[in-house]
Order: structure tokens, then C-alpha cells, then sequence
């Protein structure tokens, strides 16, 4: 459909009747196509007698020199000076008789216009909050509009057309939509901080941010948004950028899974470089990270680095004591560090009598058992022994 009625050749008029038509209108019906939003009665000769048929979601606007004169909703009514009070100020009209006079009909449809497609026509680049890097990113989906206000969608949209179709809002408000949607995805992973690879999980919530960010600028022109749904956001899975992503989620939770953080690994590889060395300190590395891999990947392994690190360095000082959970009273308490320990065993709390246990230990033990927490107890006299009286 064209933005404009074309005249017809064939002596007809707009709306298909005769030369008896050219006299003064007395029948005002809508007849335009299922997809116009917007259609200008092609008569402006109008009589006051004349009877105006408006349908079911449909308005009618009479206008007279560019001013709304009134609006009529969904019936059939004669039209008078009495049902036309603004028209009969500005045109003066007598009340009573057959009056001809002049004025544009517009008609506008209430209908609900849904799956209105838009979508990004190229890529568009966002930042990733999370890895800093350019992700392009292309998104579709559809919305739904509706006039809320025929006389503001008349003066902003139409101007002088004959007619606004469907089509003619999509042309009009795509850029728009598009320019929304990349900012309102741009700042949900940034306030939410997520990455861009994992937007797509997200799309109800982006649906509403869109929306609403769409929505006053729609009502400016009359229109109200109806729906708007973000059918899908995708990225390049080629793309050096998306690989890296991907890559290091990979990584990630590789390592969730085996139970080390990141900086393990990097401990991990600067142990293993080491123990690739030659000469007997690489070859007592080696051991100690067969040794380290035995124990496992949590605390453990930071004990075994820990005692490799005195090996290749005999100044260096012996390892504190690791944390341990005590028993005291029937009551498990801790687990407690090197400090807190000596602190309760020189209050006497802690003694080479009491349980211990830790990560790794198949039982409880005595603390004098224990060859790391004998410094614990070497400023500790033994118990005075017993004399009789």
C-alpha cells in the first residue's frame, strides 16, 4: 500500500461511486485497508445532515484549518450543529436545516498492531564487563503498538498524508527500537555483571528494560507500546574475542571442578617450571610436586608447596603449624591457628594430653603426637609430679 491514494482515470471517485457523488457528502464511512492506521476521507464537501459511520475500534476527527473540531467514537450519527458544538463556533454554522460546509475526516483504528518485527541489521559491538574486551552482538524480536491518542498521533505522524500504514511505523521507530535495545543490553551486563556470552539467559529481563525505555518516546507521538519481547541475542562464536570468553569460562570451571582457585594453578605451573630445572633441586622439586599431586588440590597443597619451598632453601624457617580443631571438655572447638594455639597452651587449655585433628588426619591424636605442634609446648614445663604427704 502507498503512502497516497493515486486519482483514478476512469471518472470515478476515491470511493467508487459516480459523477452523483461530487455534490455535498451526506454518507462518511471508512474505506481504506485492514492495514492502515490512519485514513483521510477523500471528500471534504460536507453536508450537516450527512451521517458518519465509524466501526469498532476506530475514531473519526473532523479538522477545520489545522484545529481538531471533535472526535466521534465507534456508531452511526447525523451530523448536526447540536452533536458539533466546536464545529459550529468555527464555522458559524445555523442550527437546524441542511447546511453544507467544509472540513477533513480522518479516520484513525484503536487495533492493537502486534509482531511488529525490529532487530540490529549489522552487528553492534558492546564492551564485556567482565573480560574488557569488544563482543558483537546482534539481537530480534517484535513488539506491539496502539493509538492512545488519535489527535496527537494525527498532528506528530501524519502531518499531510492521506494515509499511515503499519509498515510506516515500523519505517519510522526501527532506528529508534534498535538504538534502545543496544543500550539497555550495554547497561543490564554492566549493572548485573554478567558477560555478554551469557545474555541470552537474560531475556525477559532485557524485554522490560527495553520496553519501558521505548515507551515515552512512543507516547510523545500518541502511541502506546503494547508489548515488546527480545526474541533472541547472539554473538559470533568465530570471533576472536567470544573465543576468548569461552576459553577462560572453560578454564574456570575446569578448576571449580578439581577444587583449586587460580592462583593455585599459577603456584602449580611456577612449581612445575622448576622442577623441569636441572640439577638436584629441580629433581627434589619434581618429587615434591609427585608428592603435592598425591595429597590432592586444596589445602593440602599449599602444605606440600610449602614444605618443597624449605627444602630447596635450608635457611629458610620451618613452616608454621597448620589449623587445628582441639577438643576441650568434650567440645570440638577451632580450627585454630599457630598463635591461638600457643596462646592456649600457655594457659594451660591446650596440653600434650588433648585431641587434635585436621584435613587430612584419619583420627583424632594427641597434641604430643603431633611433630608439628611440639614447639607449642617447649616453653610448657611438664605437670610437677605427684608427692605424697
Amino acid at each position: 500500500m502507498s503512502l497516497f491514494h493515486k486519482t483514478r482515470t476512469d471518472g470515478e471517485t476515491h470511493d467508487g461511486q459516480g459523477e452523483e457523488r461530487k455534490g455535498f457528502i451526506d454518507v462518511i464511512k471508512y474505506n481504506g485497508e485492514a492495514d492502515e492506521l490512519v485514513w483521510k476521507f477523500p471528500y471534504e464537501n460536507i453536508s450537516t445532515a450527512a451521517q458518519l459511520v465509524v466501526n469498532q475500534s476506530q475514531e473519526a476527527i473532523f479538522i477545520k484549518g489545522g484545529a481538531v473540531c471533535d472526535l466521534f467514537g465507534p456508531g452511526t450519527k447525523t451530523l448536526s450543529a447540536n452533536n458539533i458544538p466546536l464545529l459550529q463556533k468555527l464555522v458559524n454554522l445555523p442550527f437546524g436545516g441542511k447546511t453544507p460546509f467544509t472540513a477533513e475526516v480522518w479516520y484513525v483504528s484503536k487495533t492493537v498492531r502486534r509482531n511488529l518485527k525490529f532487530g540490529t541489521p549489522v552487528p553492534v559491538d558492546l564492551l564485556d564487563p567482565l573480560y574488557n574486551v569488544p563482543v558483537p552482538v546482534r539481537a530480534f524480536g517484535e513488539f506491539g503498538v496502539q493509538v492512545a491518542d488519535s489527535s496527537a498521533f494525527l498532528g506528530q505522524m501524519v502531518g499531510t498524508l492521506h494515509l499511515f500504514t503499519t509498515g510506516d511505523i515500523i519505517e519510522q521507530f526501527k532506528s529508534l527500537v534498535a538504538r534502545k535495545l543496544s543500550t539497555c543490553i550495554s547497561k543490564f551486563i554492566v549493572r548485573q555483571k554478567v558477560t555478554v556470552v551469557e545474555i541470552g539467559a537474560y531475556l525477559d529481563e532485557v524485554s522490560n528494560l527495553v520496553r519501558e525505555a521505548i515507551a515515552e518516546e512512543f507516547a510523545r507521538y500518541g502511541l502506546q507500546v503494547t508489548n515488546l519481547d527480545v526474541a533472541s541475542i547472539n554473538f559470533d562464536k568465530e570471533d576472536p574475542n567470544v573465543q576468548k570468553i569461552l576459553d577462560s569460562q572453560s578454564e574456570a570451571a575446569k578448576r571449580r571442578m578439581e577444587g583449586y582457585s587460580y592462583q593455585q594453578e599459577r603456584q602449580f605451573d611456577v612449581m612445575q617450571g622448576a622442577a623441569q630445572n636441572e640439577g638436584s633441586a629441580g629433581q627434589m622439586m619434581g618429587a615434591g610436586m609427585g608428592m603435592g599431586m598425591g595429597f590432592g588440590l586444596g589445602g593440602m597443597f599449599g602444605q606440600q608447596m610449602g614444605n618443597m619451598a624449605g627444602v630447596l632453601n635450608p635457611q629458610a624457617p620451618p613452616p608454621p603449624p597448620a589449623s587445628y580443631h582441639v577438643l576441650i571438655n568434650n567440645a570440638r572447638q577451632g580450627p585454630h591457628d599457630a598463635s591461638t594455639l600457643q596462646q592456649m597452651a600457655r594457659e594451660g587449655q591446650v596440653t600434650r594430653q588433648t585431641l587434635v585433628w585436621q584435613a587430612g588426619m584419619a583420627r583424632w591424636e594427641s597434641a604430643g603426637e603431633r611433630a608439628d605442634l611440639q614447639p607449642l609446648f617447649e616453653a610448657v614445663p611438664p605437670p610437677p609430679p605427684v608427692v605424697n604427704p
